[in-house]
């Protein structure tokens, strides 16, 4: 593949309500040479003016390979006239290197209300292709333009909802008005370079994701479009989870960091928190559930979430300190235990974990534990080891994961990391998403030698997911740094994302 390379063009006028506008859309695919990048048409109507059209990140089709797409919406007015027949190219500038597509050097066209145009070499291609599937949403449409010149007589869109263990084959279906029914248009001549289109619609039901290809039969030959052999793939928004310590109310400006912390939640979709040195005020073992740090940070969410909080010990001598988790969707299934020998609310090492089922849309019912546990020399063995055995009892045939989430209180290495590595039970998610080399030698080779290897690393704040859990890690980031959204506590927090296997 060329490091650009324009796929097709739209170009439609529609009348709609006494107003008429032409849409322009150009869709690109190019190789992913660097992050810091930007892509643009260069294009001019009938009255000559060349203007810049920015496109955006649209997908990704791999590692190495991109969709971008750009839009143009423009209407008819006393005061502009529409552009008309277009002239167009493409550039992509990364690295200090500026790549074109531009039909070797005389620019593509396009002429108004003509439909699509197919610019790519490609026979049969998949269009109006989109990468995200919306909640409620139970049914796919596709669209593909095939050459005319096939004379084509059946297309087919192949598609799977379990990653080809089960294969489905769907007919799609040619209507030479798509595009004035679609739009609401009176195009005088839609498609007028020869492409023809084809619908079709597969049903999503309650999948997470789903993958498919088409098929083009003509003349007693078959044409494919697979996405060079990768396939399309069209899903639901990843189950995001973010863990944080917040410090228990020792922070300067708190009142502040929480509406901080409150819009990050909010910014970056989290869909489950779990927070530990969640504090509320004293108040002669009482407590104050209006100075419960994690129900503030969650009023201050544009739609609070579902709240599951208790608390340990008296910490800095003033505060009910615990743990909370905060769910965008229901909890069943509550539970909260000590899990130290000691449950002495004045021993700082009485250590309660809270627990839930919380069922993740599209992906089915996970265990969440929010857990801070003691120093290795201060009982995390014996605290973990109780924390183990309640996961374990936990979970049933139905589960999909078992996430262990928060403050180990070891550093990665250490002693105490080795004691979960060595249970084979549970691994660092944080590691499988961003350090493969490193997570293949502790969790699959058992190299003797890993714990070298993370002496720079100072964690103590984990996820550690269960080895038989339906869900694999897709991302997962550092957050409340100096870089983005500032300090909050004396830790940082980690967002992370997971999708179904």
């Amino acid at each position: 593949m060329s490091n650009i390379q324009l796929l097709y063009v739209k170009n439609i006028i529609s009348r709609k309500k006494g107003t008429v506008k032409q849409q322009l859309q150009f869709f690109i695919a190019l190789k992913n040479i660097g992050f810091d990048k930007t892509v643009d048409i260069l294009w001019a109507g009938e009255d000559g003016e060349w203007k810049t059209l920015s496109a955006k990140f649209h997908s990704s089709q791999n590692q190495d390979r991109e969709f971008w797409i750009a839009y143009a919406d423009l209407s008819l007015s006393s005061k502009q006239s529409l552009p008309g027949n277009i002239q167009f190219a493409v550039r992509y500038q990364v690295s200090g290197a500026q790549y074109w597509d531009n039909n070797n050097g005389l620019n593509y066209t396009s002429e108004a209300d003509s439909g699509v145009r197919i610019l790519a070499q490609q026979p049969v291609l998949h269009i109006d292709y989109s990468p995200s599937l919306k909640v409620g949403q139970s049914h796919i449409p596709v669209v593909v333009a095939i050459d005319k010149s096939l004379a084509s007589e059946k297309v087919f869109v192949h598609w799977t909802t379990d990653n080809w263990q089960h294969s489905h084959k769907s007919a799609c279906h040619f209507r030479c008005d798509y595009w004035n029914k679609k739009h609401r248009s009176n195009a005088r001549n839609p498609n007028q370079y020869g492409t023809q289109i084809w619908y079709g619609q597969i049903k999503a039901a309650h999948a997470f994701r789903v993958q498919y290809y088409f098929s083009c039969e003509a003349n007693g030959n078959v044409f494919w479009d697979t996405n060079d052999g990768l396939n399309y793939h069209t899903q639901r928004k990843p189950l995001k989870l973010m863990i944080l310590n917040l410090h228990c109310y020792q922070e300067e400006q708190q009142d502040a960091k929480f509406s901080i912390i409150a819009q990050a939640i909010d910014k970056q979709q989290v869909d489950i928190v779990c927070f530990q040195e969640v504090a509320e005020n004293w108040n002669n073992g009482e407590g104050d559930w209006n100075s419960n740090s994690a129900k503030i940070i969650n009023d201050r969410l544009p739609k609070p979430f579902h709240l599951y909080a208790d608390w340990s010990h008296l910490g800095f001598d003033k505060y009910r300190e615990g743990v909370a988790i905060l769910s965008r969707y229901p909890m069943s299934k509550k539970e909260a235990r000590y899990v130290s020998e000691s449950d002495d609310i004045y021993n700082i090492h009485s250590r309660k974990v809270v627990a839930a089922q919380i069922r993740v849309p599209y992906i089915g019912p996970i265990n969440v534990f929010s857990v801070h546990l003691s120093w290795w020399e201060d009982g995390f063995k014996q605290q973990f080891e109780k924390l183990r055995q309640w996961a374990a009892a936990k979970k049933t045939k139905y589960s999909k994961a078992t996430l262990l989430c928060g403050d180990f209180n070891i550093t990665a290495g250490s002693e105490g990391y080795q004691e979960v590595v060595n249970t084979h039970e549970y691994e660092d998610q944080y590691l499988a998403a961003n350090a493969q080399g490193l997570f293949e030698k502790i969790f699959r080779v058992n190299d003797n030698y890993w714990q070298n290897l993370l002496t720079d690393d100072y964690r103590i704040d984990y996820v550690f997911i269960s080895k038989d859990s339906h869900l694999k890690i897709v991302s997962a980031q550092v957050i409340f740094t100096e870089r983005d959204y500032g300090r909050v506590s004396d830790h940082v927090g980690y967002v992370m994302a997971f999708e179904p296997k």
